[in-house]
């Protein structure tokens, strides 16, 4: 082997060991940069808030994340979307941290001390956690002790601290559950910290200074600074439009309007001849209402069986039977049970140590507030439309005279007037009776009528027969 081709190797096994020093190097800087991912809380603790955070925790953990950061400023919102926060913060594999970038009020507060670090920008404050209705009244204990119960679980959840003083080794809360009560009940006395009567609500410094925040920061960057995360890459979730789309539409006041245009468009279709624009938009609404439910996770499949088939006994009990009895209470039971399941997230039936009454009664009273107002929307509106002669084709309006041969009443039936009969189905008031082994539709003049007491016609009305019961 000559000597230049000695040199020659030499030379490409000093460029191959350089190159391989570069690499590690190289590798080694990755190797110490933290992927840091920022999901924003800067609105109430709605649907859509939940959404965003579900997505958004399942984006980080496709991307490897090291570190997950809320960025929030809100003064609540609904408790049960709350808690599915809370419980997605405290099974996250990823660490959590929070920047309170203000406010964590109420529901706010609770997301926060799930998680494992809390940071504050000078002026922002925690806690206010009291469980308020619409209108921000108090609302009675049952639903606070539930709240008091999670608030304090929470924090249990973070663990203990070792601390030794001389000899002795003592375990203290790393954030006190007591203190996490009294952001809820204000009878709640801890000495140094708040009296009773008071809702406890901490600054910056008295959080930092109690166990409930880390450290102060003005940004993200100052506070990944402070937590010593020098080489980082921050990556943000940005909700797309079906995002928004589906968090607008769980809306609890949209959700409302939608049940309010089931209700009302399908009480207004049975009000006007054949099958128009009300049915249509009663089918639009419906779908409206469970599509993003379902999507969600929230409306199961038999939820929505439950909506279906209550619309069809209430449709069987109108066109079917006479009066309205069992099949027609057990639809709307039916209706409302459905609508009012698909806005609650099932999750929070699984596992729970206590019953999240609370997550039941504020869907339930926006559904049957909703059905009210639109069955009074559709009476109302259906009597100022099927008059109006802005649509003349709602309504039959057409005039058959006696000249051409319409005869108003039916005869055979007027002529039963004062005979007796019996009674084939509960009158109740309305029901059907068999007269001279016929059978006739009645309405009873007085109270209810049993099937098969006997009966007397005593009047007709444009070919209604009134019947009374024979003692």
């Amino acid at each position: 082997m000559n000597i230049s081709r000695i040199s020659s190797l030499k030379f490409i096994a000093v460029i191959v060991l350089l190159l391989s020093l570069e690499l590690t190097s190289s590798a080694q800087t990755d190797s110490s940069s933290k992927l840091v991912y920022k999901i924003n809380i800067k609105e109430s603790i709605m649907p859509a808030a939940w959404r965003q955070v579900k997505v958004g925790f399942d984006e980080a953990n496709r991307q490897n994340a090291d570190i997950i950061l809320i960025h929030m400023n809100t003064y609540g919102g609904m408790v049960d979307m709350a808690d599915s926060i809370r419980t997605k913060i405290l099974n996250s594999k990823i660490p959590v941290w929070v920047f309170i970038d203000n406010q964590a009020a109420s529901a706010g507060a609770l997301i926060s001390i799930a998680c494992d670090s809390i940071y504050m920008r000078k002026g922002g404050s925690i806690g206010a956690a009291t469980v308020v209705d619409q209108s921000g009244n108090v609302v009675p204990d049952k639903f606070q002790s539930f709240m008091r119960s999670t608030m304090r679980a929470t924090a249990e959840a973070k663990g203990q601290d070792t601390i030794v003083v001389g000899k002795d080794t003592i375990l203290k809360w790393r954030r006190d559950p007591h203190i996490a009560e009294a952001m809820v009940d204000p009878s709640i006395y801890i000495e140094g910290i708040i009296d009773t009567g008071k809702v406890l609500t901490f600054t910056a410094d008295e959080a930092i200074k109690h166990g409930y925040c880390e450290g102060k920061a003005e940004t993200v960057d100052d506070l990944l600074k402070q937590a010593g995360v020098t080489e980082y890459k921050l990556a943000e979730f940005s909700p797309s439009l079906l995002d928004k789309l589906i968090g607008f539409l769980t809306n609890p006041i949209v959700s409302g309007l939608l049940i309010m245009a089931i209700v009302g468009g399908i009480y207004f279709e049975l009000q006007s001849p054949g099958i128009g624009f009300p049915l249509g938009l009663a089918v639009l609404a419906a779908v409206l209402y469970f599509a993003p439910h379902y999507l969600e996770g929230l409306a199961e499949h038999w939820e929505l069986l439950l909506f279906i088939i209550g619309v069809i006994l209430v449709l069987v009990e109108i066109f079917a039977i006479p009066g309205f009895g069992v099949t027609g209470i057990s639809g709307i039971i039916l209706i409302v049970a459905g609508l009012t399941l698909a806005m609650i997230d099932n999750e929070l039936f699984k596992g729970t140590g206590s019953f999240p009454l609370i997550a039941i009664v504020k869907p339930f009273g926006v559904v049957v507030a909703s059905v009210f107002l639109g069955l009074t929307g559709g009476i109302l509106l259906s009597k100022k439309l099927l008059t109006s002669s802005m649509f003349p084709n709602l309504a039959l309006h057409s005039e058959l005279s006696g000249k051409e041969g319409f005869v108003g009443v039916d005869l055979h039936i007027k002529s039963k007037v004062g005979m007796e009969g019996v009674a084939i189905t509960v009158l109740r008031p309305s029901g059907k009776v068999q007269i001279d082994n016929e059978w006739f539709d009645a309405m009873a003049e007085f109270g209810y009528i049993e099937k098969g007491e006997k009966v007397k016609v005593v009047k007709d009305e444009a070919g209604q027969l009134y019947v009374v019961k024979i003692d």
